[in-house]
């Protein structure tokens, strides 16, 4: 045989990082290492695989063709295992877990290590990242994720969304700051507000959406409008380009700075509730709501089978859904 699983592998990393650097980066060696591995798989298969540029590494035909048949041999392997350990009701292997800083500080990481505890012959491995678009990331073989975990799906055919739990997105601000703000009463008045704003996964952060609530008291005028009976109730969407006097790519930054009076921010519920519980924050315009950013399990197709999978999203309803953790209320 000419080729193995570990050749496969590293093929399947060339194609995903593009990089000889990168790669050596990533398994932790010297790139003249790589660029030896890189040799003599070539050697070995009398084909030339790569070609090299002094900025990017780019698979030939046969390289690609190589990489796709990899793929399925590798997620073939795959299928044959997790059947055997079903056989065999084993709960083991390594699961894959990628979710935000914040929400997986507090809640990802203690229920790993619970699941694991309870599946003690399982490897498990958590990373935290407040960019889950995770362009470069595979979604089959060896270096796939088995469960994406993220506020507000992400849509993409190639993952099986599973809703975990509710969560809202909540505008909010400290008592310090609304002392001496001007007055709140709809979405334009923002414009004129100080907006501390997180920045995450390349999208437009300082457009901010709000949609009216039908029979919620209009604060400017003091009375209920029903919008179902065309009583004139505003239930349009309300877009608003807000000023960031303040921003970061780390959430529990931005509601610090949120904490200090800095400004108003929007943040999710799971992430404010125990500060508006304490009348620490406090949230504005009930009569607009942003839109809700659930709490989705994102699991790439050839990992639905999986039983070490399918078992900590199970888990992971039950423990933060339907009535979430964040959730003191029963108006849900």
């Amino acid at each position: 045989m000419k080729l193995n699983i570990d050749d496969l592998r590293f093929i399947l990393a060339l194609d995903r990082l593009g990089s000889l650097a990168a790669l050596a980066r990533e398994e932790n060696v010297t790139p003249p290492a790589v660029t030896k591995r890189l040799s003599q798989l070539e050697a070995r298969l009398g084909i030339r695989l790569a070609l090299r540029t002094t900025r990017r590494l780019q698979l030939t035909h046969e390289g690609l063709l190589l990489a796709q048949h990899a793929t399925g041999v590798l997620e073939q392997m795959q299928a044959i295992e997790e059947a055997l350990q079903q056989r065999s009701q084993a709960v083991a292997g390594k699961l894959k877990v990628h979710g935000p800083f914040g929400f997986g500080r507090r809640y990802l990481g203690p229920l790993l290590a619970q699941f694991q505890t309870t599946h003690p012959n399982l490897e498990v491995q958590l990373y935290l990242s407040d960019n889950l678009m995770l362009p470069r990331q595979p979604v089959h073989g060896h270096d796939a994720f088995d469960v994406v975990v993220s506020i507000g799906a992400i849509p993409d055919s190639r993952w099986v969304a599973h809703r975990i739990a509710p969560n809202r997105r909540i505008l909010c601000a400290a008592p310090e700051y609304l002392a001496k703000a001007p007055p709140l009463l709809r979405p334009a008045d923002l414009a004129r507000h100080a907006c501390l704003v997180l920045r995450e996964n390349d999208e437009d952060v300082t457009l901010w959406r709000f949609a009216g609530r039908d029979g919620i008291k209009d604060a400017r005028k003091g009375s209920v409008k029903d919008a179902r009976k065309g009583s004139g109730f505003d239930a349009r969407e309300h877009t608003v380009r807000v000023r960031p006097i303040m921003e970061s790519n780390d959430g529990d930054v931005v509601h610090q700075w949120c904490l200090a009076g800095k400004g108003i921010m929007a943040r999710s519920e799971w992430d404010v509730a125990d500060s508006l519980a304490l009348g620490r924050l406090v949230a504005l315009l009930p009569g607009y709501r942003l839109p809700d950013a659930d709490v989705t399990a994102l699991v790439p197709q050839s990992r639905v089978a999986s039983m070490r999978t399918r078992l900590f999203v199970e888990m992971l309803r039950k423990a933060l859904g339907p009535r979430p953790p964040w959730r003191t209320d029963r108006r849900g």
